[in-house]
């Protein structure tokens, strides 16, 4: 019963504890200070819970969903409540209830007004996010997919900076027009099924078979608006570039959680609906795109990582990294091989690690100077040794320095690229090349950035008195850098259970009418 019902609870957990959260606060008088600690137990325990998923084996055999649940919502027009995970999604969910209860206790002592509705905020974020990786209905998917601007828009509306509105504003307004472009593709899907099938359907494993039996067959015109209709939505959101300036806004004026959360789960809703929508079920367009998507990818690497070298505020230089690593995530799932595919899934992992690493460590400094420009600065180091260390170690992580897990990810793809069947060989490797230009740049502007905060002599008064890291602090961090590590030394655990769903994937771009791969442009 729990293994068929389990996804269903990591879903409905995090719900269940805004609302005892919210329902305590109500009924106490310092309901207030407890909302934290329920917002953490329940948070804690979907954590655990979601370690389950990991029992389900064969990942690495077999591309099957497991812990399925598919029964029957709106019969009218055939929506069915299907939720599944395969080793696509598997660590994905995993990432995401590993990164909230971490963001909840990153905001312990930061969040003063309104508490009781910003951790009720999280939980509710948290099971949007999760919804959104084991859905298997496309209806269902959007309605998480959605549900989650929701929450978001408040964390920086409500508890952001001074330009919390106009970040906030400016978050919804350009992943909900991207949202509705998506929603009219899944309409779109649905009435071409009904017309060639026989029936509606939204299901997504349906609607894959129906595909490869040929019982509901989408032309190149179909293909082509389907695959640009879902790519602008998950585009926006990853973000690929030029719809990435909504991105630095609300990574700037989110409190330490929002942009925890932002940069680990929230744009990995992107690349994961990249990968599990656009090349599975529009294959011949996703052929037809690549070059475009590489391009962008490609000069998205190259402009977030120049703009984020001249940065004068050091958690938007952290938020334009984010638009050069998600580029790499794009440059690898369009090159079509498994190593770039593995690397850009792999690659989604460690950026939520070591960039979340890197806001918790800003949001940290900045409880203590309330400020986050670089000039600010300088010779942290002295007053706060430990800090300094698990900066550079999280900095070194976001470069990609081997042993690291960054360098595992950027590898694989750029591996993957150089021989990939998305473009002709010479172009192949002219993109890996002009995206490995980005690692150099990452490594320019983040020990630049490091240099200016971390070393040097103390030349600000108000440095001197800075405390180093507390227990609470380290404690954040510490599982986060372990991660780093490990990850970084020993891959296989993560690459072994995704290998089978991402060749299946694979498998349907690469194949062509007459069973040979893509050929040379």
């Amino acid at each position: 019963m729990l293994q068929r019902s389990l996804l269903t609870i990591l879903v409905l957990l995090p719900v269940a504890g805004a609302i005892a959260a919210v329902a305590y606060g109500m009924a106490a008088r310092r309901g207030e200070t407890a909302a934290k600690w329920i917002a953490l137990g329940f948070s804690t325990a979907t954590f655990a819970l979601s370690l389950l998923l990991l029992t389900g084996g064969g990942y690495a055999d077999s591309a099957a969903f497991r812990f399925e649940q598919n029964l029957p919502w709106i019969g009218a027009i055939g929506a069915r409540y299907h939720v599944g995970v395969d080793g696509i999604s598997l660590w994905l969910v995993i990432l995401t209830t590993l990164l909230v209860p971490i963001s909840i206790v990153s905001s312990w002592h930061a969040v003063e007004k309104r508490p009781l509705a910003f951790y009720a905020f999280i939980l509710l974020l948290e099971s949007a996010m999760i919804g959104v990786f084991v859905s298997l209905d496309l209806l269902v998917f959007y309605l998480f997919f959605e549900a989650s601007l929701v929450p978001m828009f408040f964390l920086i509306g409500v508890w952001g900076g001074e330009r919390r509105i106009y970040a906030a504003a400016k978050f919804f307004i350009f992943t909900a027009v991207g949202s509705l472009l998506m929603l009219v593709g899944i309409i779109a899907l649905y009435y071409i099924h009904l017309r060639q099938a026989g029936f509606g359907t939204f299901d997504y494993t349906t609607l894959l078979a129906s595909l490869r039996s040929s019982q509901m067959v989408l032309g190149p015109d179909a293909q082509f608006w389907l695959f640009l209709a879902f790519a602008i939505a998950f585009a926006i959101k990853v973000p690929l570039f030029p719809f990435h300036t909504w991105l630095p806004d609300a990574h700037t004026e989110a409190p330490t959680a929002g942009s925890v959360i932002l940069a680990g789960v929230l744009l990995k809703m992107g690349t994961y609906g990249l990968m599990r929508f656009n090349l599975a079920l529009f294959p011949d367009a996703s052929r037809y795109f690549a070059w475009v998507m590489i391009t962008l990818a490609v000069i998205g690497i190259i402009y977030g990582a120049l703009v984020a070298m001249v940065q004068p505020d050091v958690k938007r230089l952290v938020a334009y990294s984010s638009v050069s690593h998600m580029g790499f995530v794009v440059l690898g799932l369009f090159s079509f091989t498994e190593q770039g595919m593995q690397g850009s899934l792999y690659q989604m992992l460690n950026h939520g690690v070591s960039t979340g690493a890197l806001f918790l460590l800003v949001g940290m400094i900045y409880e203590r100077r309330h400020t986050r420009l670089i000039s600010e600065f300088g010779g942290l180091a002295k007053p706060m040794p430990w800090f300094a260390t698990l900066f550079v170690f999280a900095s070194l992580s976001s470069v990609g320095l081997p042993i690291l897990n960054g360098f595992i990810g950027e590898f694989l793809i750029m591996l993957g690229m150089w021989t990939s069947p998305a473009l002709s060989q010479t172009w192949a490797r002219v993109a890996t090349m002009l995206a490995a230009t980005g690692v150099i740049w990452a490594a320019v502007y983040m020990l630049w950035m490091l240099q200016r905060v971390l070393f040097g002599r103390v030349k600000n008064e108000k440095n001197k008195r800075l405390t180093d890291l507390n227990w609470r602090e380290m404690g954040l961090l510490l599982p986060l850098l372990a991660l780093m590590i490990y990850m970084g030394v020993y891959p296989r655990p993560f690459l072994n259970r995704s290998r089978a769903a991402v060749e299946l994937v694979r498998s349907r771009v690469v194949a062509t009418e007459g069973g040979g791969v893509i050929a040379e442009r």
